[in-house]
């Protein structure tokens, strides 16, 4: 190549925009593939969020595994070799398409599902995703041996891919989900990948007539070798691990957080997952250097709030303040990290080694969150670890002894402890007065910023003890975890009929309670919360009752069990439930007796209830209620046009179906209402408000819903509670297998 030659390449804009874009089609097609895909998967496990979290982890297996083969292809191969075998495998990928999951699949009902979540990934989409997910340091790698005169720094090509990630995840949930089914999602999918790697090859080309580039690759793969080996210590590899693990992590624990209190959709993943990218595009850029010193000083000047409202007194603010400040903090501390990871990244002969690491620590981190964490905690402990884990990793170490920045914590932790041990019985004023204590202590920490040991531990401290507290005000006498969720059964006071303290059981997943139930012998039998006799279900069950006396019954939806004490002795009931740790729990009479004395002729099915009622037999059922949409993770694949005609094909044709719709964030009457105008169906609602003050008698919203009018007169009739034609709403796209849009019925 002429001097003249490669001035021109060098200063050819053209190969910036070649890369750039490709690099930002690959990040595009990565980030609507994520969601889509999660979305397809969901209602094969009952909406949980944890399918999103095990989504994440194949996800960045996936990605490690291309870095990796990226890594393998650029450093030990010249660069007509790696454009040839690069092709074969672009080619192998085309069998993959059109994206769809393996036919005839259903997950384990009996044990954990993760491994078959994540076999179903791989057959549905490995190929094409790890494609994708090469594309980054390969074509990075690429660009830095084209000889282009930014050739030497090829990182900020690392923002175009960030910045495709960023707008395909802000486009998923605000434009292509509320408009695009995901049939025709999968097929634009599919034509986008085709174009990119159409793109691929045109940088692949470029590459190829490099020729000045291509003899400096003769000897690049042993130059490489012998430098990383005697540039890159083991210490600087474990920093960097330590930098993207520990945001990777945080990623899913602020995500399981979100999704379980509102719905498990892909707008409550995308927010987290936003944050992650912008900080990356952020770290990478021109202003790195001005902002990575503001966002260190910002994080403890957070963490007051954050640890007060978020983990001290959760309580104390509304769910939205919350999560913003749950949100603020997430980034400050990816932010520090990420920040940290960009100012020691290396020189571009190590580049793909440097992506190498961060893409396994981020893999680690997901892994540590779906694999480890649920099986050694019974809650979701790894988010706070990791909150500290954060600041240990904050810069500017202090010079102090080791043993003096420890001091002051570890009195502290010693301090609680006696107080524990040696307080026979804690009062409320005590309990009240260690949380005051915590919050000060946390204000107290923003003095130890610049000592990211003692500031660590500090911060260990206060929410060890703040979980503890919480742990005891709430007395909790069972909390276990599964794939679905956390399940703690607490045991409180309630002033009874006769103004004296009486101790009842109550149900919990994560923070919705699913069932209560009063201890007295003479009082077990009683339904209670959401199900009470004076409520909708127990109008409905008094109006019925001479008609019921052979009813087939089905429930979706266990709880504690409260439900079965309608039945009568004719009837037999089928209990739907997805979560075995449910039904372990409503069947051990130490906490809840419901099924025990009350479910003689019933029948409990294990898995998603869609699954399960669609090998039930046609008109079986006279009554099937439908109880999965209380706050946490609403399965919305539940409440689609296609799931609404299979409960009427599985009922009588004078059979009713009754939904529980009592949602902190969701106005799911909109879906049904949309769903019985299309169907032609009766419906009736009831807004309950209980007017007495009947202990654990609770205010909730059910509709009942029959082929005809008159199946439900009688009930509309009787003066019992005040049940209304459900009203129309004419802004509602139908809720479909095909699309479904949390947005719209947001409260």
């Amino acid at each position: 190549m002429n001097l003249a030659t490669r001035s021109v390449s060098k200063q050819n804009f053209s190969h910036i925009v070649l890369f750039a874009g490709t690099l930002f089609i690959s990040a595009t097609l990565m980030f609507v593939l994520q969601p889509m895909f999660g979305k397809t998967l969901l209602p094969f496990l009952g909406g949980t969020p944890a399918v999103w979290n095990t989504c994440m982890v194949f996800y960045q297996t996936l990605l490690f595994l291309g870095y990796l083969y990226a890594h393998y292809l650029s450093s030990r191969l010249n660069q007509r070799r790696q454009v040839q075998v690069h092709a074969v495998v672009i080619a192998i990928s085309f069998i993959a398409l059109p994206l769809v999951v393996p036919g005839n699949t259903a997950p384990p009902t009996e044990s954990d599902p993760t491994l078959w979540l994540m076999g179903t990934l791989l057959m549905a989409i490995g190929l094409p995703f790890f494609i994708v997910s090469t594309t980054s340091p390969l074509l990075q790698k690429w660009f830095s041996q084209i000889g282009h005169h930014t050739s030497e720094d090829p990182y900020y090509l690392y923002a175009a891919s960030n910045a495709g990630s960023m707008i395909a995840l802000l486009s998923y949930p605000f434009l292509i989900e509320p408009n695009i089914g995901l049939f025709e999602q999968r097929g634009f999918w599919s034509i986008g990948y085709g174009l990119l790697c159409m793109l691929i090859l045109g940088c692949a080309i470029t590459l190829w007539r490099s020729q000045a580039v291509a003899v400096e690759e003769e000897l690049e793969p042993e130059i490489i070798v012998a430098e990383v080996e005697t540039e890159l210590s083991w210490k600087t590899k474990l920093h960097w691990l330590a930098l993207a693990f520990v945001p990777s992590s945080l990623l899913l624990g602020l995500t399981n957080f979100i999704s379980t209190d509102i719905a498990s959709a892909p707008l409550l993943w995308i927010i987290p997952l936003v944050l992650y990218l912008l900080t990356f595009i952020v770290v990478f850029s021109k202003w790195a250097d001005k902002v990575h010193p503001l966002m260190v000083t910002m994080q403890p000047m957070v963490l007051l709030p954050f640890i007060a409202f978020s983990f001290v007194d959760p309580a104390a603010l509304p769910f939205w303040m919350n999560l913003i400040i749950h949100l603020l903090a997430f980034f400050l501390a990816v932010m520090v990290c990420h920040g940290e990871l960009a100012k020691n990244r290396p020189h571009t002969r190590h580049l793909t080694t440097f992506y190498l690491v961060m893409s396994f620590a981020g893999m680690l981190g997901g892994m540590f969150n779906t694999f480890v964490a649920p099986f050694i905690f019974n809650a979701v402990y790894e988010y706070p670890m990791m909150i500290v884990a954060a600041l240990c990793l904050r810069p500017g170490g202090s010079t102090q002894k080791l043993e003096k920045q420890l001091l002051f914590p570890i009195l502290l932790l010693c301090l609680g402890v006696g107080v524990y041990l040696f307080s026979e019985n804690l009062s409320q004023s005590l309990i009240y007065g260690a949380t005051n204590a915590l919050i000060l202590l946390a204000g107290l920490s923003y003095a130890f910023r610049s000592k990211p040991l003692t500031l660590s531990l500090l911060t260990a401290v206060i929410l060890f003890f703040s979980l503890g507290i919480q742990h005891l005000m709430s007395n909790t006498i069972y909390q276990e975890r599964s794939f679905f969720g956390v399940l703690s059964v607490r045991e409180s006071v309630l002033i009874n009929e006769d103004n004296r303290p009486e101790k009842y059981h109550e149900l919990f997943h994560g923070t919705t309670k699913h069932g209560a139930q009063r201890l007295a012998t003479h009082l077990q039998t009683t339904p209670l919360t959401y199900y009470s006799r004076p409520g909708p279900m127990g109008q409905l069950f008094d109006i019925f009752d001479s008609q019921s006396e052979q009813w087939e019954i089905g429930a979706v939806g266990l709880g504690a069990g409260a439900l079965v004490c309608y039945a009568k002795p004719g009837q037999h009931w089928t209990l739907y439930e997805i979560d075995p740790l449910v039904i372990d729990i409503a069947e051990n009479s130490k906490y809840f007796t419901y099924l025990k004395r009350c479910s003689q002729n019933s029948t409990i099915v294990v898995g998603d209830a869609r699954l399960s009622l669609a090998n039930e037999a046609d008109q079986h059922f006279d009554l099937l209620i439908m109880d999965a949409f209380s706050s946490d993770s609403v399965p919305t694949h539940l409440l689609t046009r296609e799931a609404m005609a299979l409960y009427f094909a599985k009922l009588k044709p004078n059979g009713i179906l009754a939904f529980h719709i009592t949602n902190r964030h969701l106005e799911l009457k909109k879906v049904i209402a949309d769903h019985a105008r299309y169907l032609k169906l009766s419906a009736l609602i009831q807004e309950f408000k209980p007017q007495s003050d009947k202990p654990l008698v609770i205010a909730t919203d059910w509709v009942v819903m029959a082929r005809t009018a008159e199946t439900l007169n009688t009930l509309r009739q009787s003066g019992l509670g005040s049940w209304q034609k459900l009203p129309l709403y004419f802004d509602m796209k139908p809720w479909t297998d095909d699309f479904t849009n949390i947005i719209g019925i947001w409260k």
